[in-house]
């Protein structure tokens, strides 16, 4: 029996429309199967997946609302297969179970699409350049929320989740997160991603990842750093144990772990315009990297500020729809799948352009993705949607005033770090670190 004709061209109805095409270019072509041996399976992986990323794009007030606009999404890429559930409900049981087996598969094929879109801006000299922050999430303030998230920051706070990200910073990629209740130790939360680094990472950091164990394990597994210092970090100068000590070497000890060998460091003092900045890096030589080229690579770890303003105010992130736990979970998982997608999807194509693959905009490849999303047959003469993805860079002109909102009254006062505690090391230090010193060559 012959299909009855419908008067839609399916040229730009099925498989080979642009949206399908520039989300498959990232998705993995095993793991996450489009068909499952159930053929009561309403909702297969690949499906969830789409759904899940489409969903985190949408520009909804309720779950219900980015739900409908998601799945009539996918019933129009693939409109030759057999539907998808209808129901919420369906969609939120089939996709819970199964959501952090897919993000992990779905991470794996976005990071290799990282080093691949990044090209030469992949390295920067021996290292790949990351950074690490973290930021709070809010949720809806349910008694389940409140439970399983708690409320960090200010009194009277709705529930939030602890998001630490890692990001590639030359074209402003993610490359891992981790969650976890707002009171979550953001310094846990790099350890638990230090072996999904690239090899020889330099890592940038802020006032918060200090910490002579944290420290020692970034070194300890390949890695140099750049991290910020404030008050509460003492270092000591003139101890004698390195053999190359100039006026930059200083030393992390703690008077807990004098039993262990002082980390060698170099202090590195920048002023940014207003105030000093002090920086301590593993990168002992100056002929390596000077203090002027240290002061300019740490002031690009600001792009991860930049990037969770995108999260949560381009895509209304802020605070997220999910009233249970469990779906807070998932839904901040994929919001953040939905971010790095984007990027790469952007970056990509600005790239494709001749432009820097950093200069790609989170506002403008969100409305280029929406509009595919709400009519998908994007106008062939603007360049389709990749056409679209290839303009969408940050704007060009030179800002004279401040971006920020003049008044600001929820804002909480954050106070810069002050300078760390320096101090000559005593004539016992002095002994102690050369008698370490000697027992390390003899070990």
């Amino acid at each position: 029996m012959k299909r009855p004709r419908t008067g839609r061209s399916t040229a730009r109805a099925c498989y080979h429309n642009d949206l399908l095409k520039a989300i498959g270019r990232y998705l993995p072509q095993r793991g996450v199967p489009l068909a499952d041996e159930n053929r009561r399976v309403r909702w297969t992986d690949r499906l969830l997946v789409i759904a899940a990323i489409l969903m985190s794009w949408c520009l909804a007030g309720s779950v219900q609302d980015a739900f409908e606009s998601a799945r009539d999404a996918v019933v129009s890429m693939y409109w030759s297969r057999r539907r998808p559930g209808k129901t919420l409900t369906g969609f939120l049981s089939a996709l819970r179970p199964r959501s952090l087996a897919l993000v992990e598969i779905v991470v794996r094929t976005l990071r290799q699409a990282v080093v691949r879109v990044s090209g030469t801006y992949w390295r920067l000299g021996p290292w790949v350049l990351l950074a690490v922050d973290g930021s709070r999430v809010e949720c809806p303030r349910t008694a389940a929320n409140e439970r399983a998230f708690g409320c960090g920051g200010r009194k009277k706070t709705t529930p939030q989740q602890w998001v630490t990200t890692i990001f590639h910073v030359a074209t402003g990629l993610l490359w891992d997160w981790r969650r976890g209740r707002a009171d979550a130790a953001e310094r846990t939360h790099l350890r638990q991603m230090l072996g999904g680094l690239p090899a020889r990472t330099l890592l940038l950091a802020d006032a918060g990842f200090t910490g002579f164990d944290l420290l020692g394990k970034i070194q300890s597994a390949g890695h140099d750093f750049i991290v910020r210092v404030g008050s509460n970090v003492r270092v000591l100068r003139k101890l004698g144990y390195s053999f190359r000590e100039h006026d930059g070497i200083v030393y992390l000890w703690p008077m807990n772990r004098r039993g262990r060998s002082p980390m060698v460091l170099r202090l590195v003092v920048v002023h940014d315009g207003r105030k000093a900045v002090y920086l301590l890096t593993s990168v002992q030589s100056e002929k390596v990297l000077t203090d002027q080229e240290i002061g300019g690579i740490y002031r690009w770890r600001w792009g991860i500020e930049v990037l969770y303003r995108s999260l949560k105010r381009t895509m209304d992130k802020h605070k997220l729809r999910s009233d249970s736990p469990k779906q807070a979970r998932v839904e901040l998982d994929w919001a953040m799948v939905g971010l790095w997608l984007l990027g790469l999807l952007a970056a990509e194509e600005t790239m494709r352009g001749g432009q820097d693959p950093g200069q790609w905009s989170v506002a403008v490849a969100l409305r280029a993705v929406r509009r595919a999303m709400q009519r998908l047959e994007v106008p062939t003469t603007a360049g389709g949607l990749f056409g679209q993805l290839a303009r969408a860079v940050k704007d060009g002109y030179t800002r004279y005033g401040r971006k920020a909102a003049r008044n600001w009254p929820h804002k909480k006062p954050d106070h810069p770090p002050g300078a760390p505690i320096i101090r000559t090391a005593t004539k016992l230090e002095v002994r102690k670190a050369k008698a370490l010193r000697t027992k390390d060559a003899a070990g």
